[in-house]
């Protein structure tokens, strides 16, 4: 019986492994750090031209019809109608949704895909993406470019996206941008183990709860990130291209019909 394909199985090459096992050759080390440079730069230079976003996390493994996809198609079609451009990872489940609810309220849709042995391809509900050999380069790359995060039920990726963020937020390295967990029933035991635990043995301040909404309703979550845009409407930074530093339009993805 062949093992189940799934997004994150697995890195794609044996060197994306071993980078992190310890000391390489140091020219071997110097071609690694040219990789993540370039890799930095071209994401800094094709995102700097996407609008005031909205990043929404989420598990791949979720279908059409299950009720966390059409909440998050919900929330992808709210955030457009907004304003807002919806930023996912650019892959299937809750990514897609939220890039197709944007995509149906005539509203910008972004990806940032990574490379992975199994399907990796970009959903087909994307107006643009680009693709990532590094996790930790995308991970920068999602939070850099957005005002706000919407996270919807998933696994370990989404774990590490929420905590992540939350550090971000409670040391002040970025602003205090709206965490909004969407879920009640998925997130509540999370949210219990944090209070019940983390905040009872001090390990987590009971303020940092604060940075932390939890809700079902869109109208809620919503609210939060408009109240956010509202009070910051300094950050809508909308650069104009430069055709003399060949700036361009990022690559376009396919569309529904391709699918």
């Amino acid at each position: 019986m062949t093992e189940e394909r799934r997004w994150g199985k697995r890195s794609r090459t044996a060197d994306d492994r071993r980078f992190l096992e310890g000391p390489a050759w140091r020219l071997v080390e110097l071609r690694r750090l040219l990789r993540i440079v370039m890799e930095c730069l071209r994401g800094f230079r094709w995102l700097h031209f996407i609008g005031p976003c909205v990043t929404v996390f989420g598990s791949a493994r979720f279908h059409a019809g299950d009720p966390y996809y059409e909440l998050a198609r919900e929330m992808g079609r709210r955030l457009a109608a907004t304003g807002f451009t919806v930023m996912t990872g650019g892959g299937p489940g809750v990514m897609e949704a939220a890039n197709r609810g944007a995509r149906e309220a005539g509203g910008r849709s972004v990806g940032c895909n990574i490379e992975l042995p199994h399907e990796q391809q970009p959903n087909p509900y994307l107006d643009f993406f680009l693709e990532f050999r590094y996790f930790f380069v995308r991970k920068v790359m999602l939070v850099k470019y957005s005002y706000g995060f919407v996270v919807l039920p998933g696994g370990f990726g989404t774990m590490d996206e929420i905590f992540e963020t939350a550090t971000l937020l409670q040391t002040g390295k970025i602003a205090t941008f709206p965490l909004v967990l969407m879920g009640r029933e998925y997130w509540q035991p999370l949210v219990d183990f944090v209070r019940g635990t983390m905040v009872a043995r001090g390990t987590v301040s009971a303020a940092d709860l604060d940075l932390i909404l939890l809700t079902d309703s869109p109208d809620e979550a919503m609210a939060a990130i408009e109240h956010f845009a509202r009070e910051h409407a300094h950050l809508r930074l909308q650069p104009r291209r430069r055709w003399l530093l060949g700036e361009r339009r990022a690559r376009r993805a396919p569309g529904p019909a391709a699918r």
